[in-house]
């Protein structure tokens, strides 16, 4: 079976251009990706981040989805603790009227941002991330499947009620995401460019061994979600890095910023300990041709018993990013038209 890539965006804001510009990047690109044949279109969701402009998804995928016709297009995710299951469950029965069998419903656990913020967005933030279960069976029930009986808000119901439902997904970082999954039988996608891949064999082989068959899904599906880059040359790939590899040492210590441009990157004369992780995340990444890459990230699939990829790539410059999708999908074979169509109906 072809492995399956799509695209995982979390409108990253670059220095020198605002985050108004980022949202149009993430809404150019998405159908470009539709054109190049990628299966899925995901919007990241985060808050009081000056890296990152994409703090409503579910915003984002209506635009997206009105723009494009074939590409399912989601939340990677909507960060379920922040909010009412049933706001969640109406916001995604629209999108369905929007874009009829194409919306997913990617809900995850973490706060996507920082403590106070999470407060500021509910101020039940100190106990709400413990009814993530409860949660995901309150967004179950109001998508279609009925509330428990004894359910104090049975009688309502999600408007508006129509005849199709978004997919939904479990998203993680840790196994705690994959043992909800596998409890409620849905689809399970680990973040694997959040954790450099630590835990993500565990996480995968718990979602399976568990795995509960639903009405929604028969047997376990896996997606794993990377960062990768491809370029027409290794040299311009490795230039491209540099920028991701200062951000992520920045972010390693606390500092959310936009994402510098390769050359800033060269310009920062970085300490003996930033220059060592600068070469511990060179070592791991995904980046070079779009052959190597295409092959790296089918490898890293079957090793992790993977069905899909969610390429994340984030660069400052914006033609860069699209031609690294471009090249990705023509060293995979992907086509608009072809085997991604027929999964995706």
């Amino acid at each position: 079976m072809q492995l399956k890539l799509s695209v995982l965006d979390q409108s990253s804001v670059a220095s020198g251009r605002g985050p108004d510009e980022a949202l149009r990047e993430t809404l150019a690109l998405a159908r470009r990706a539709e054109g190049f044949g990628y299966h899925r279109y995901w919007l990241a969701e985060h808050h009081n981040s000056p890296a990152h402009a994409g703090s409503a998804p579910e915003i984002m995928i209506a635009a997206i989805a009105a723009s494009t016709g074939r590409i399912r297009v989601g939340s990677a995710g909507v960060m379920l603790p922040h909010y009412s299951a049933l706001k969640v469950a109406e916001q995604f029965r629209v999108l369905e009227a929007i874009a009829p069998g194409r919306i997913d419903l990617g809900v995850g656990r973490a706060p996507g941002s920082d403590g106070r913020t999470a407060f500021a967005l509910n101020p039940n933030a100190a106990h709400a991330a413990d009814l993530f279960p409860q949660q995901i069976r309150d967004l179950l029930g109001w998508l279609g499947d009925g509330l428990p009986a004894d359910h104090p808000f049975r009688a309502v119901r999600a408007c508006p009620e129509v005849p199709t439902r978004p997919e939904v997904w479990v998203l993680g970082s840790s196994d705690y995401g994959a043992q909800v999954a596998a409890y409620f039988g849905l689809p399970y996608c680990f973040a694997h460019f959040i954790t450099d891949g630590v835990g993500a064999e565990e996480a995968m082989e718990l979602y399976h061994r568990h795995f509960r068959p639903s009405p929604h899904l028969a047997a376990p599906y896996a997606a794993v979600a990377v960062f990768a880059l491809a370029a027409a040359t290794e040299a311009e790939a490795e230039r491209l890095f540099l920028s991701r590899a200062l951000w992520r040492i920045r972010r390693d210590r606390g500092l959310y910023t936009p994402l510098p441009s390769p050359e800033e990157a060269v310009a920062h004369p970085g300490s003996p300990e930033e220059r060592a992780r600068a070469a511990a995340l060179r070592a791991q990444a995904l980046i070079g041709t779009g052959e190597g890459v295409a092959r790296r990230l089918a490898a890293l699939a079957a090793s992790l018993q993977a069905a899909e990829v969610a390429v994340l790539t984030p660069c400052h410059d914006p033609l860069a990013r699209i031609d690294s999708y471009r090249l990705l999908a023509e060293a995979a074979g992907l086509s608009a038209a072809g085997p991604q169509r027929a999964a995706a109906e």
